[in-house]
């Protein structure tokens, strides 16, 4: 049943079974005989992550890094913040950098250096939604669930004010809930 939130579902729980169905496939297919890391950036990817890694085949570590940028709603000012640190050895290793959604591409583009500094063998990014659009840094996923409108969409561990990470599916929010 859709929230009152919301305009419409985007994405139903039986899409975004599949899509991550698919993801996993190619993930597993992709690191054959490797046991990737796959880092979730907190918070919004902590849903997509979990059914993610259910649906690779083999062998996969998963730890969590937290980052934001700073900025108004509709603008980021550019500067990422990471706040939690990676306190483990990554060099040699390939990452698998899991977002719920890729938009601005700021946070994204500063995570990718941080972790290239520390040696990995590979950084990869996937994306649960990919919101191009708005992208203001030079940064595509490697891996991507649904291209996203321009629209604020909540659901499947993207929030509002902290809400509505618990919806199964993806959805528009009204303009007149969040402005």
């Amino acid at each position: 049943m859709m929230i009152s939130e919301a305009e419409k579902v985007l994405y139903s729980e039986e899409q975004i079974t599949e899509k991550v169905k698919e993801l996993g496939a190619a993930i597993s297919r992709d690191y054959a005989g490797s046991c990737p890391l796959l880092l979730g950036v907190l918070k919004g990817s902590f849903v997509f992550l979990a059914d993610l890694m259910r649906e690779i085949k083999m062998p996969c570590e998963v730890q969590f890094i937290a980052a934001s940028s700073y900025g108004n709603s509709a603008d980021t000012s550019g500067t990422v913040d990471i706040a939690k640190t990676l306190k483990f050895d990554i060099e040699n290793r390939d990452v698998i950098l899991v977002e719920d959604i890729l938009d601005t591409g700021v946070t994204l583009t500063a995570l990718k250096e941080y972790l290239k500094a520390l040696k990995p063998n590979s950084v990869k990014v996937c994306a649960f939604l990919d919101k191009a659009e708005r992208r203001m840094a030079d940064i595509t996923a490697d891996y991507v669930g649904f291209d996203c409108p321009n629209d604020f969409v909540v659901g499947y561990g993207l929030d509002y004010a902290e809400r509505f990470r618990n919806l199964p599916y993806i959805a528009i929010l009204k303009s007149e809930v969040y402005s």
